[in-house]
């Protein structure tokens, strides 16, 4: 019986007793992986979303001029070496020997000019680096400067950023794509070769091992060092429904299982040929996002009256559960990091819900239900939307829940009209913690008005902290103007954020090994054992 058949026939409990059979002949001798991601790819431009399926699908095709190892410190990766200048002002960049395209042409410097331009131009903290660059200067095809304005100390950290919008380098014919319009190219540099004509939404993505692609000759650590594909194909395949594929994995039928929900656990840690281990080790942080250009989130007590409302320990027990999985946490910049203080969190997120009606009467808040955008096709955040209607809804607000599946989620957001028009007051979202931990990566924070991310905070000060922070020339100096701008971040209201949380991957033991440890799930240094 094939897959697809089983879903047609809607039979979950037929899969705990057969196998699905869905390798077909074509590849009966090809080391494939068969792996469930998060959630079904239906975009392709890494740049254009910051959606993390898109973004993984960015680390198999495109390659980066820096990355973070397992220890998040950057390290090179297309570059092969680099200076700055005494004044701290000319950073010079020169690309490793032998990066191709996988159309076979050479990778150059003005390829990797384009696409930092296009790149900066859509992501927050590409919009700040970019805002300190007086200029790109290529020097020669594998070597180019860029010159700052004034000394900025995060160069090589932003060119490293892991999430969210990463700096993917492509050809310059590709880089040159309007950024408000998707790509519709995807030749990278990277292990693996994006096959478009295999793509199927709703049904698969699959990738081939690219065998041009010379690796770096350290051992993989985190996103960094040698990427080394070991298997001929990788596919990923869209089972939206959780049980089925879970039922798939322990029949033997794929192998991987990137985000499986909390409650089937005990199912997969049944089967000794099955492990379940937590690879992105610094996890993700939860966040309430609001419209602030709409009503009534436009309304400075209206968000703090949902800063109130929320309660971190009941939102994180109703989703995840297990204590072993979550912590509480008032750090915006996520809690275990050097940036990590409560500032302005005081009494906040704490289910004061007799806070929250008060504020809300001041405001004049009049009862007109808030659209909420529910996401009903990722495991983490399934159970998020109910969580936050029943803590909004004791805090005195009305909510009116959209279930949506989190690619229509992404389009819908972008949206700045009312509800009735088709717009949005708010909804749940996650973020990888190695996004939130700084205040120029934690695009949650961008408080640049209409060049902010959807939800468009407008606040100066917030900004001007920013700024400062990126100025600042020590870490004792970053930790304080850090708890300055959590402080305002949370007056403001920018979001909410509702603690942190780690999701462990299922792999068959039986068959996969050497699995990075990294905040993105990654396919190469695995080995797979037969087919």
């Amino acid at each position: 019986m094939r897959l697809r058949d089983l879903f047609a026939a809607g039979s979950a409990a037929a899969l705990l007793f057969a196998p699905l059979a869905i390798s077909t002949p074509a590849f009966a001798q090809t080391n494939t992986i068969k792996a469930v991601m998060h959630s079904d790819l239906k975009v392709l431009d890494p740049i254009w979303t910051t959606a993390n399926i898109v973004r993984n699908h960015g680390y198999m095709v495109w390659d980066t001029l820096f990355a973070m190892d397992e220890k998040l410190q950057p390290q090179p990766q297309m570059v092969d070496t680099w200076t700055v200048s005494d004044d701290k002002l000319t950073y010079t960049f020169t690309l490793r020997d032998g990066l191709k395209w996988h159309d076979g042409k050479p990778v150059t410097s003005e390829d990797c000019i384009a696409s930092l331009k296009r790149w900066g131009a859509r992501d927050s903290t590409g919009v700040k680096l970019l805002s300190f660059v007086s200029a790109f200067e290529p020097v020669n095809d594998k070597t180019f400067k860029i010159v700052l304005k004034e000394p900025y100390g995060l160069v090589i950290d932003s060119l490293a950023k892991p999430g969210g919008s990463t700096p993917l380098m492509m050809p310059r014919r590709i880089a040159e794509t309007d950024p408000a319009k998707q790509i519709s190219e995807f030749i990278g540099s990277g292990p693996f070769i994006f096959k478009a004509d295999e793509w199927k939404p709703g049904d698969k993505t699959v990738y081939v091992r690219n065998p041009d692609y010379k690796p770096r000759p350290e051992p993989a650590s985190g996103l960094a060092g040698g990427k080394v594909a070991k298997v001929d194909r990788v596919e990923w395949l869209a089972i939206p429904d959780h049980q089925t594929a879970v039922n798939a994995l322990l029949a033997g039928e794929i192998d991987y299982i990137e985000a499986p929900p909390h409650d089937l656990k005990s199912l997969l840690l049944a089967d000794k040929n099955v492990k379940l281990e937590v690879y992105n080790r610094i996890g993700a942080q939860y966040v309430f996002r609001w419209n602030t250009v709409v009503p009534p989130f436009d309304n400075e007590k209206v968000r703090r009256a949902a800063e109130y409302a929320f309660d971190q320990k009941a939102f994180l027990q109703g989703v995840i559960g297990d204590e072993k999985y979550y912590q509480t946490c008032d750090a915006m910049f996520v809690c275990g990091t050097p940036l990590e203080n409560n500032a302005g969190m005081e009494g906040l997120v704490r289910g004061n819900f007799a806070k929250s009606r008060e504020l809300l009467k001041e405001a004049g808040y009049d009862g007109t239900p808030i659209v909420m955008l529910h996401t009903t096709d990722i495991a983490v955040l399934t159970n998020a939307g109910p969580i936050a209607k029943d803590l909004l809804e004791k805090g005195g607000f009305k909510v009116q829940m959209v279930p949506l599946d989190f690619q229509a989620i992404v389009a819908r957001r972008l949206r700045k009209t009312p509800p009735q028009e088709g717009g949005w007051n708010g909804f749940m979202t996650a973020w990888l913690s190695v996004d939130m931990m700084n205040p120029l990566t934690n695009s949650m924070l961008t408080a640049s008005c209409d060049k902010a991310n959807f939800g468009w905070p407008c606040d100066a000060e917030v900004e001007r902290l920013r700024d400062a922070f990126a100025r600042a020339p020590d870490l004792e100096s970053r930790k304080k103007i850090a708890a300055d701008l959590q402080a305002r971040a949370i007056t403001y209201g920018t979001h909410v954020p509702l603690g942190q949380y780690t999701l462990p991957t299922a792999t068959r033991s039986d068959r996969l090994s050497g699995i990075v440890t990294s905040p993105i799930p990654v396919f190469w240094n695995i080995e797979k054992k037969g087919n």
